[in-house]
């Protein structure tokens, strides 16, 4: 188990045997070779694992998590010199009492009592050992922080993106539930297909639009239920010009993205003008882009061009947020362009291929 500032990190049991075991078959082949005494370095290194695994686990398990997380530095140094200090002690009447009373072969001097000089020596060696453990310590603890920022993010993103498509059923269907009531006061005959065509959309938005992607050609269909509707309730008045090229099929994209947009079109283009209106829609598809574009007349209560380019209401800043969140930058491009009375809306798209 290693800690970070709030929980443990759980790291498998067999990790830390692979370590140690590494590290002391490297440490009890150093010393033999540089002793030409292969048991002595045997004995040496089993009096002082258990000494360096203590050190190491009482700094990861219970200095760093109770004194460095809370900023208790000055108290944890100490605390850590007074941890080895105490170990290096221990390691010296083990070795003397139980190994040899050479207990520093490697030094300038024969010893047999703790001076100064093994002391710094056997300490610095300890604060090797107890380093390179807190450098792993440290590294897991990064990269299991940039592991849960980066799910937080995803979550967070996949909410948002959530909460947004919750909001187009809601202001799609308030639109055309008004365009319904206005055929009833009227008494008009085309209420009952109205109602029956936004019940296939009502059943398309709340069943088949759950997931991330739909298939382009479901949009398409989607998007003609819709144009269907809008041409019963205008009746001749209305001319909705409407190609595909390209091909269409294996190709997924958001769900109700493109909808808005021809949403939009009427909501401005066709209701807010009178007399003969002309939609022109277009679909195009080129390699793993499609080309979507959108034109209506602007409306005629208009007079600056701006009032068009920043108002498409609640519908076009929601598409543009979930664009945003649900696509790289260079998966997409939307322009709006309002001339000679025309606003024409395009979107470059990637459309992917579904995931088996």
């Amino acid at each position: 188990m290693i800690f970070n500032s709030n929980k443990p990190y759980s790291l498998p049991i067999r990790y830390h045997v692979y370590f140690w075991l590494t590290y002391f078959l490297f440490n009890t082949f150093r010393w033999g070779s540089y002793f030409n005494d292969y048991v002595y370095s045997l004995k040496t290194t089993l009096l002082g694992f258990p000494i360096h695994m203590a050190l190491c686990y009482l700094n990861i398990l219970v200095l760093m998590p109770y004194l460095v997380y809370r900023k208790k530095y000055i108290l944890y140094i100490i605390s850590v010199l007074s941890a080895i200090f105490v170990m290096v002690v221990l390691k010296f009447n083990l070795t003397y009492l139980l190994i040899t009373h050479d207990v520093w072969p490697e030094g300038p001097q024969t010893i047999n009592e703790l001076t100064l000089n093994y002391t710094i020596d056997m300490m610095m060696g300890e604060l090797y050992v107890m380093t390179f453990v807190t450098a792993i310590k440290i590294t897991l603890d990064f990269l299991k922080e940039q592991r849960r920022v980066t799910d937080l993010e995803k979550s967070q993103l996949e909410t948002e993106l959530l909460f947004l498509k919750s909001q187009i059923s809601p202001h799609f269907f308030f639109n055309t539930l008004n365009n319904i009531y206005s055929l009833s006061v009227e008494k008009s005959n085309k209420t009952p297909k109205i109602v029956l065509k936004l019940s296939e959309l009502m059943r398309y938005m709340l069943y088949e639009t759950k997931g991330k992607k739909q298939s382009l050609e479901n949009e398409i269909m989607c998007i003609q239920n819709y144009l269907d509707l809008e041409r019963i309730r205008n009746g001749e008045r209305l001319e909705v010009n409407m190609s595909i090229s390209g091909d269409i099929h294996d190709k997924e994209i958001s769900p109700v993205l493109l909808l808005t947009f021809i949403e939009n079109a009427f909501k401005h283009g066709v209701n807010k003008n009178t007399g003969n209106v002309v939609i022109d829609i277009n679909f195009k598809v080129k390699g793993d882009f499609l080309h979507f574009t959108v034109s209506n007349p602007t409306p005629e209560i208009t007079v600056h061009k701006d009032n068009f380019n920043k108002a498409s209401g609640i519908g076009i800043e929601n598409v543009k947020k979930r664009l945003e969140l649900g696509y790289n930058k260079s998966d997409y491009k939307l322009s709006f362009k309002n001339k000679k009375n025309i606003f024409v809306v395009k979107l470059v798209i990637k459309v992917t291929e579904p995931q088996l």
